[in-house]
């Protein structure tokens, strides 16, 4: 039975790394809940700033700069090509520093170029703007890192897919409120048009910031505290439990629920810990729960080692499923509302740019269900290919609902938003998938698997934005042919053993 005081209730957690077995998602005085808040608010502002642009783009930005199709179409790859550098970059820095530095600097650096998107006053201003603002989107490297890092993995499909979930709602967030402070700054306050979406890019640049700030001054790198002294926490908990005696800081008692200071347990409760973590490990044995638990501790590999995860068969297959799924979403974003006008056209800026933030906010709910979905399927079997037959189910029916949507090419509003709400359905959920499974796969190395990872959904958002670009404006024939590769791709890695052979640890 479901237990929604879970839902604010300091967690339980697992006694030998720390991390939560519960997400305190209302929770925000408890370090899990704060944590888990930040992921996702982080990333929501990035995603948000990121995506500004499109909104305006088709009727504002594109008369007051002079735009042609084309260079619009060209700013939309760039701002992705930004993003796929940064986020293989942020894999390893989320392993050397720690994701909630990484964090922070990812929108600190975004911050800048935000506020200077009023100085731009030509098409190549517009892509070179669009280019270093491409740096939020890197942000969700360490957004899945930090989340990782915080939640055990009989739960952290779902607290992965929360907080990508959410922080993805960003892009369709950002079609309701770029073109409502637009129009606010033009009616209310009286600016040109030309003056008034360069001061809308101001609201994103402050929020980023902000929470920058507090996610540094209110936030731990991981569980056992500074990131540095991960291993060696790790060590002193691992030793503990080989030893017989555990001694679990992290769990917060009945007594203490709320408190965000760990306590120390009764004898009884340590004992209710280690039956709560054992049961989840029952297909292992006691020597192999503790290789396992080393196995999951982040190192920092060298370049030899890391090359060796990046180009892992496993490593592959979640590339391969994020190209597909987050390629599509980003790319469908840029130009969607452009889709609604040239099908609809008596939706008007309000209209087109509503029911384009519906693809986006449906994130909410549909990325999140995704993750829950691997965790029960994970719970059930205790095998990390329930997650993959998942993974790849949820691609092929994306790429069915693609293909339809291009062939139908529908005129009428309510087949159309039904069949794009349908797709989104399987396509967010698959992002969701995706990075439940991904930390089952080289776990020493989570930041280079994620970096790797999410830098595919980018390369994926690229590809399609070329091909997006060079069919100007027959966008179902692009949907189409973005549903075959989809269904292409999840065929041919689908065969894939999903661990490793031989790794310790993700099992």
């Amino acid at each position: 039975m479901l237990d929604i005081s879970l839902l604010w209730r300091a967690p339980l957690v697992n006694p030998i790394n720390k991390k939560a077995t519960s997400i305190p998602a209302l929770n925000p005085f408890n370090m899990y809940g704060r944590v888990f808040f930040f992921s996702w608010f982080g990333f929501m502002i990035a995603f948000w700033s990121w995506y500004a642009f499109p909104p305006l783009l088709p009727d504002v930005i594109s008369k007051d700069l002079k735009l042609l199709p084309y260079q619009v179409a060209n700013s939309n790859i760039i701002s992705l090509t930004a993003t796929l550098l940064v986020r293989l970059v942020a894999g390893p820095a989320c392993d050397r520093f720690g994701p909630r530095i990484t964090f922070a600097g990812c929108l600190l650096a975004g911050a800048v170029p935000t506020f200077l998107a009023g100085a731009v006053h030509n098409a190549s201003g517009l892509m070179a703007i669009r280019f270093f603002v491409g740096i939020l989107g890197g942000s969700f490297v360490p957004c899945q890192v930090w989340s990782t890092q915080w939640f055990d993995k009989r739960i952290v499909g779902s607290a992965n897919a929360l907080t990508g979930g959410f922080g993805n709602a960003g892009g369709g967030i950002t079609y309701f409120v770029m073109p409502a402070v637009f129009n606010s700054l033009v009616k209310r306050n009286g600016l040109t048009p030309h003056v008034a979406w360069r001061v809308a890019f101001v609201v994103p640049g402050i929020l980023i910031v902000f929470t920058a700030l507090a996610l540094l001054l209110l936030c731990e790198d991981c569980p056992t505290g500074k990131w540095a002294d991960r291993e060696l926490a790790a060590e002193s908990a691992l030793s503990a439990h080989a030893g017989g005696v555990v001694s679990v800081p992290g769990i917060i008692s009945d007594k203490k629920r709320g408190s965000d200071t760990p306590t120390d347990l009764s004898t009884d409760d340590k004992k209710d810990a280690m039956e709560h973590y054992a049961d989840n490990e029952a297909h292992i044995g006691a020597e192999q729960m503790i290789e396992a638990a080393k196995g999951e501790v982040v190192q920092k590999p060298t370049f030899k080692e890391a090359m060796k995860v990046v180009f892992s068969m496993q490593t592959l297959v979640t590339g391969a499923c994020y190209f597909c799924s987050f390629g599509a979403e980003l790319a469908i974003n840029s130009i969607l509302g452009a889709y609604y006008k040239r099908n609809f056209p008596g939706l008007g800026l309000l209209g087109q740019g509503n029911w384009a933030a519906m693809f986006g906010l449906l994130n909410v709910v549909f990325r999140p269900l995704g993750g829950v979905v691997a965790d029960l399927a994970y719970s059930r079997t205790k095998s990390v290919w329930s997650k993959r037959v998942l993974l790849h189910a949820y691609g092929v029916i994306t790429g069915v609902f693609l293909i339809i949507i291009g062939q139908v090419d529908s005129k009428n509003k309510s087949t159309m938003f039904g069949l794009i709400a349908g797709m989104a359905f399987f396509l967010e959920g698959g992002n969701g998938l995706n990075f439940a499974y991904v930390p089952h796969v080289h776990p020493f190395a989570n930041g280079i698997v994620s970096g790797f990872t999410g830098a595919c959904g980018n390369f994926g958002g690229i590809i399609f934005a070329i091909i997006f670009r060079y069919n100007v404006t027959n966008y179902p024939r692009v949907f189409w042919i973005i549903g075959a590769i989809t269904i292409g791709l999840n065929v041919a890695v689908s065969w894939i053993r999903p661990i490793p052979k031989g790794q310790l640890g993700g099992h």
